[in-house]
């Protein structure tokens, strides 16, 4: 059974929230979307994000627009599936937003001023953390650093908790010789073989890689995908360089790709 789209004279949003709606009726709408739950959804929910992040880095706005109403979607599909089970609806969802936004905002909504921008930081993690404690429910300074994050930004997000209160490196050069000492570390596990130990190791690299990033205000993530793109353009040109030779990668050697390599490096650099 078919019927027709809603009316396109309808504010877009409320359009879109029509669309969810008839998508998930249990009679006429997609079986597909009609099974979902907020389990299944979720993991699509992280990669539209991503891609919003992947379409900024690359400058793309028509891309971007494409996927912002992505992600927007995604918030209107997990509030119809909380309003089927009378939790919540999307009008909750905005409502909360802007409570909040005002509430985390005194210095524009009310009275409250900072004297720099650091102090409105320092405000805005007070408000936090007040609004954390009056939810009762958050026994550890941590608990609330979602688990759901990537690795790295939890790990920033969970030591920039612990800095609040003190438990910090000074400065970027302690952490720096813990992060050589945590190398030692990894180094002695790998000589002896023992790869379960090593795992660990490297996990302790890189928390304190992560700390680092924190010290010096840098998003490791961001830094990361940085570094990603670079060595894509430097790896493809290894391939267009071998491929003028009629050769393939595989057909190569490490001592010419790594020639290569330096190459693409002068290159970009020139």
């Amino acid at each position: 059974m078919t019927s027709s789209a809603p009316p396109s004279d309808l504010r877009p949003i409320d359009r879109l929230l029509a669309i969810m709606a008839r998508l998930r009726d249990p009679e006429s709408g997609c079986p597909w979307d009609v099974e979902q739950t907020f389990a299944t959804i979720a993991p699509y929910t992280v990669e539209e994000a991503y891609e919003v992040a992947d379409a900024i880095e690359r400058g793309d706005l028509s891309d971007l627009k494409e996927e912002l109403g992505d992600l927007l979607l995604q918030v209107v599909f997990h509030s119809r599936m909380a309003e089927e089970q009378g939790a919540f609806a999307f009008e909750d969802v905005a409502r909360a937003i802007n409570d909040k936004m005002i509430r985390r905002h005194p210095h524009v909504f009310a009275q409250e001023s900072y004297a720099s921008l650091a102090d409105q930081k320092d405000g805005w993690e007070a408000l936090k953390a007040a609004e954390r404690e009056s939810k009762g429910r958050n026994q550890s300074l941590l608990d609330d650093v979602p688990v759901g994050l990537p690795a790295l930004t939890r790990a920033v997000k969970l030591s920039k908790r612990a800095a609040g209160v003190g438990f910090v490196w000074p400065s970027a050069k302690e952490v720096l010789e813990k992060l050589h000492e945590e190398v030692e570390e990894l180094e002695a596990e790998i000589a002896a073989g023992d790869l379960e130990k090593a795992r660990q190791e490297m996990g302790d690299v890189l928390f304190v890689v992560a700390n680092l990033a924190r010290t010096l205000d840098v998003d490791p993530e961001d830094a990361l995908r940085f570094t990603n793109a670079k060595f894509g353009r430097r790896f493809r040109y290894i391939e267009e360089r071998l491929a003028a030779r009629g050769k393939t990668p595989d057909q190569s050697d490490l001592a010419e790709m790594d020639a290569l390599w330096d190459e693409a490096k002068v290159a970009e650099k020139a």
